[in-house]
């Protein structure tokens, strides 16, 4: 039996690489004989330099840039044998980067995005993919687009593409602030404010802050686009350049997963895109995830056959966390009893189709 463990990070725990590890690791327990291939996703998010990188021929090239509050921090461009650049922009603006007591919501900017764009040019790139994904910032892009040197400074004949895990608006109650800026420690007088300065940088800009994607990065998508780039899902960018969809036609199962499976999952998110190539190469699909908050008829409907939680079956959230390589090992182990030749397709304790 041929599996492909595709995971994402689990947010604040394990990051993609880890969490394919521990699952295929738990996997091999039940199911020795298994061809267990690891192929950790991201969709534009923390770690998505790094997952390209792992299997995109090509250089990564060194930059020191500023993070979110201005202090350098190290930062990473990989530049394809293509000329492709893949640029993550949470190595500059992640929320990573600040301490939990620390989040500055009205502070947080974009500027050192501009620094991994300029080190991507400077490497001689001709298309510039950008992960746009947990960012501390919600500035609309404004410190990028500045530092820059303004909306029409990105250079003719390179191409920009904004890769975006959601498709939200600029502005609004589904936009980067009334969304996103509680995520990034902003209370309800912050996001007030945010949503007044993103509307006031749209009205002197004149983007289009309805567009999909723009409220993307606490509206760094916005400012991509306002650039001159387009927008691509984040997942499916990945998915590509692992060549996951020719990896899956010669598989009999799809394992996916994140730290918390909910309704943002289905709409951009790694476990979707690994459920879309699952789909079209009639495989099935499951989701193992730290917390499970979708119900089965939603994740049928996009394609995942069935989702089991960590929190589950280590007992409670805090067992989850306090070893969660371990405990995300232990559950694909009793997974696997399921879904390997002879299985019934049926594990109790666990949201199944």
């Amino acid at each position: 039996m041929r599996v492909i463990v595709a995971p994402d990070k689990f947010a604040g725990s394990l990051s993609a690489v880890e969490a394919a590890r521990a699952i295929a690791a738990g996997w091999a327990r039940t199911a020795p004989d298994a061809d267990l291939a690891q192929v950790p996703l991201s969709d534009g998010g923390p770690g998505f330099v790094a997952v390209l990188a792992a299997v995109v021929p090509g250089r990564l090239v060194e930059a020191t840039v500023r993070g979110p509050l201005g202090d350098p921090v190290p930062g990473r461009v990989l530049l394809a044998d293509d000329a492709t650049a893949y640029v993550e922009a949470a190595q500059a603006c992640g929320l990573h980067l600040l301490p939990a007591g620390e989040r500055q919501p009205l502070t947080a900017g974009t500027a050192g995005v501009a620094d991994l764009l300029r080190s991507a040019l400077d490497a001689g790139a001709r298309r510039v993919v950008v992960g746009v994904g947990g960012t501390a910032s919600t500035d609309g892009g404004r410190g990028m687009v500045e530092a820059l040197g303004g909306a029409s400074s990105w250079p003719a004949g390179v191409q920009l593409v904004a890769a975006t895990d959601v498709d939200a608006p600029l502005l609004g109650p589904g936009g980067a602030a009334a969304v996103f800026g509680p995520q990034k420690g902003a209370d309800a007088a912050q996001v007030a404010a945010l949503e007044q300065r993103l509307a006031d940088w749209a009205r002197d800009t004149d983007g289009d802050p309805d567009a999909a994607g723009a409220g993307a990065g606490g509206g760094l998508g916005y400012g991509l686009l306002l650039l001159g780039g387009r927008r691509e899902s984040g997942v499916m960018a990945v998915v590509e350049a692992v060549g996951l969809p020719g990896l899956a036609a010669g598989a009999d199962l799809l394992v996916t997963g994140e730290g918390t499976f909910d309704a943002s999952s289905l709409r951009g998110k790694v476990p979707r895109g690994v459920a879309w190539v699952a789909q079209r190469a009639a495989r099935p699909c499951v989701v193992l995830a730290g917390r499970v908050l979708v119900g089965r008829r939603e994740f049928s409907a996009a394609g995942i056959d069935a989702a089991y939680a960590v929190e589950e079956s280590a007992g409670s959230v805090a067992a989850a966390l306090a070893e969660p390589a371990a405990r995300l090992a232990d559950l694909a182990a009793r997974v696997a009893r399921s879904w390997t030749p002879r299985g019934d397709h049926r594990l109790p304790g666990g949201t199944e189709s």
